[in-house]
């Protein structure tokens, strides 16, 4: 649906696409954005299923990271590859996501997300660093409902 699409302005992709880009020069780590009007049950069951969806789980290394937005229901969920949750610290996704629901509470949406994007790209490098053979496994887009 176009709606969803129009969440985010074109200047505001380029600001969350750029931090995806900037994030995976450093790591071999893989990182998207998806976004949905609504999510009527529990955003982390609804982000698990979106990453298999995407195909997210078929990383080399497992170590995929989804933000997953549902704006009209006000949801948002972090959902990461078995590879990258075996490594980072517990309360790391928790840190991530209630710094990204106060960014978004003050209107912070595309920036609030780069940033997390780039928290978690910094921590990506720590126990996933780019190597030369790496490959662009993902792509570095959003992806919308449709």
């Amino acid at each position: 649906m176009l709606f969803e699409k129009r969440f985010f302005s074109p200047q505001d992709e380029t600001i969350i696409i750029n931090a995806i880009q900037e994030a995976e020069k450093n790591t071999s780590g893989e990182l998207r954005v998806h976004v949905e009007k609504s999510c009527k049950g529990d955003p982390f069951d609804r982000a698990v299923a979106v990453f298999h969806k995407l195909n997210m789980q078929a990383t080399r290394q497992q170590n995929a990271v989804l933000f997953y937005i549902a704006h009209g229901s006000q949801k948002l969920a972090i959902v990461a590859g078995k590879g990258i949750n075996d490594v980072v610290p517990a309360n790391f996704w928790d840190t991530i996501r209630n710094q990204l629901v106060q960014e978004f509470k003050n209107g912070n949406t595309a920036i609030g997300l780069a940033s997390a994007i780039t928290q978690c790209g910094l921590q990506l490098q720590h126990f996933f660093p780019w190597q030369s053979d790496d490959t662009n496994e993902l792509p570095n887009t959003i992806s919308y409902k449709a």
